[in-house]
């Protein structure tokens, strides 16, 4: 008889304002009770450097023993938006299974990949042995902490989006789920549109605009649809273009993200690619919450690199108004 899998589950227990150290024990519970022919381990990470040695370590343990396609090894992380990072980080590009528990304010990554928005649904999805391979992206460039290379699971802000987001992660207290919508109204009384200089598929084109995202999972903000028609099994990135328009006008498109109705808007260009360079003036990045660092970045998609348990290959595209300015045809035709 072959040795039982593993199941190890980082948590971060700050996430949620404290709420994943509380939930923790019931989870763990909960996947002792469902999955009792795996070994559980449970690791409370002291900070997210801790959480990435950890889920790094685990994965490579993983790999050295073998991989058992019938009874895969998991990696299930609990918090928000940095924890799936740290996930996915470490399981992309191999055979371990990746499981996001959410336990954080914005959960972008989960709402993204159709995932069960609460711990417990996420754990008897992964119990029930929901999984869809998905694909993420891939960024290059001189990053952060001197890294040169890194997964992303939702989405790669460049603009008027990503300066909101930096706001919000140097706040000092958080308003939950409210953070980025405060801090958007904060940081628009002083933008002005940014020129980029980017490349869609080999397609150069240089111009203004308030934000270029590029998304794997369409979310990001605590449920802003920034690309409501992502599909991360589709092999494609999408690009949501904001030309330039008017403060008003760009608060009533943010209060729209919610519902992905704000497509509608003449203003909005979407496009789909499978690569695109992103550079221009004043400008660095953001994605899954985190610093990427300054521009120029190289975005690509790769297919299918992240098994991803609690999501099945039907899970939906999140609901949106139908696009009156998007490319339906693949990245080629952009």
């Amino acid at each position: 008889m072959s040795a039982r899998p593993t199941v190890t589950l980082i948590v971060n227990p700050n996430a949620g304002r404290g709420r994943a150290a509380k939930a923790q024990p019931g989870i763990a519970a909960a996947l002792v009770r469902g999955l009792p022919d795996h070994v559980l381990q449970v690791v409370q990470a002291r900070d997210f450097a801790d959480a990435k040695v950890q889920a790094l370590a685990a994965v490579s343990a993983s790999l050295d023993r073998g991989i058992d396609e019938e009874r895969p090894d998991m990696l299930l992380v609990m918090g928000g938006d940095g924890m799936a990072s740290v996930g996915l980080g470490a399981c992309a590009g191999t055979p371990v299974r990746l499981g996001v528990i959410p336990a954080g304010t914005g959960n972008d990554f989960t709402r993204g990949m159709g995932v069960p928005a609460t711990g417990p649904g996420a754990v008897e999805a992964i119990v029930a042995g929901l999984c869809r391979r998905v694909d993420l992206a891939l960024v290059e460039g001189e990053l952060t902490g001197g890294a040169r290379r890194r997964h992303v699971g939702s989405v790669v802000s460049t603009g008027y989006d990503a300066r909101v987001n930096h706001r919000t992660n140097q706040r000092r207290f958080s308003l939950g789920s409210l953070s980025y919508g405060w801090d958007a109204l904060a940081e628009l009384a002083r933008f002005e549109p940014l020129h980029y200089r980017i490349e869609v598929d080999g397609v150069a084109r240089e111009e203004s605009a308030m934000l270029i995202a590029v998304a794997n999972a369409g979310m990001f903000g605590g449920g802003m649809r920034i690309c409501p028609l992502a599909d991360p099994g589709d092999g494609l990135l999408d690009i949501t273009i904001i030309h330039p328009v008017s403060r008003f006008t760009l608060i009533r498109l943010l209060k729209s993200m919610y519902s992905g109705a704000f497509i509608k808007d003449p203003c909005v260009e979407l496009l789909r690619a499978r690569h695109v360079r992103i550079d221009g003036d004043d400008m660095f990045g953001m994605a899954d919450g985190e610093d990427l660092g300054a521009v120029p970045l190289s975005v690509s998609v790769e297919p299918g690199t992240l098994y991803l348990l609690g999501a099945n290959d039907d899970a939906p595209v999140p609901d949106a108004a139908p696009a009156i300015a998007c490319n339906e045809e693949p990245a080629d035709a952009v």
